[in-house]
């Protein structure tokens, strides 16, 4: 009866949908791309795929098996495509009678918050609320504290740039320099470009900013290519004077570029007019 069928695919199916489900935690634990399909509907040929789910993971793996017929490798090109990009996406065919999600779920954005000053509080604070990974590094020991940081999954004490070379930064990697001084900063922008971070700030005033890239430029081992990639001035035009408020136009540049935002970052309308002022508010 019906029963007796809801019964037999449950059997057939939860070993293979408990594997996929740990190979999709470990997968999302260890920081790698991956997508899980899921047929929603198919033609009546292909009736007892519905339900079925497959694991895309890395390049070199072999591609999950799901017998679609003619349509197999178109989707799995669609499949692999999906989860290069990172984007969850409903492919249809066979004139729309087959339909199959693909999710691609992304583990949490990292926040390295590198430096342990008065902004990185409530930035740290901001980052934890958004839904980022927080790490916070300072080569102070009462400064990078648990107590300080609460909301942070770790703080670091050490030298920066020894810290920075230790730590694997990945596309997911949104990294904020606001350390007490330029040639901390230039210390860290020389490793920090080096790696594929999806976001590099840099607090400071124009002098300070033009200082270490000036440094960096001097040394010749940073392409001027490279440092444009650096957001500095940090953060939205938003006129922003107190940590608090330096901290929001940071996330929100953050936030801005993860999701694909149009807002004019500060660097930006600095390139444009190096006239304008950092704090308008002074200014008035």
């Amino acid at each position: 009866g019906v029963c007796g069928g809801l019964t037999r695919v449950f059997v057939e199916r939860w070993p293979a949908a408990d594997t996929i489900v740990s190979q999709l935690l470990a997968a999302m634990q260890q920081k790698k791309p991956v997508a899980l399909a899921t047929v929603i509907a198919a033609p009546k040929t292909f009736e007892v795929t519905v339900g079925r789910r497959a694991l895309f993971g890395q390049n070199d793996a072999p591609a999950p098996k799901m017998d679609l017929g003619r349509w197999t490798a178109a989707f799995q090109a669609d499949a692999a495509a999906a989860m290069q990009v990172g984007q969850s996406k409903l492919f249809t065919y066979a004139d729309g009678a087959l339909s199959i999600f693909v999710e691609t779920p992304r583990p949490p954005p990292t926040l390295l918050i590198v430096g342990a000053g008065h902004v990185a509080q409530p930035l740290a604070r901001l980052g934890a609320m958004l839904g980022f990974e927080v790490t916070v590094i300072d080569d102070r020991p009462a400064f990078a504290t648990a107590e300080r940081f609460p909301a942070a999954s770790e703080t670091i004490v050490a030298p920066f740039a020894d810290a920075l070379q230790d730590r694997p930064l990945d596309d997911n990697t949104f990294v904020v320099l606001v350390t007490r001084g330029h040639t901390f900063d230039a210390a860290c922008l020389r490793i920090i470009l080096n790696t594929p971070a999806r976001y590099i700030g840099m607090i400071g005033s124009k002098r300070r900013i033009k200082a270490v890239f000036g440094l960096l430029k001097r040394e010749g081992d940073i392409l001027p290519a490279a440092i444009k990639r650096v957001h500095a001035p940090i953060g939205l035009d938003i006129g922003a004077e107190t940590p608090a408020e330096i901290a929001v136009g940071i996330m929100a540049e953050m936030i801005n570029l993860y999701r694909g935002g149009r807002a004019e970052p500060l660097s930006v309308a600095l390139r444009r007019d190096a006239r304008l002022p950092l704090h308008p508010g002074r200014v008035l």
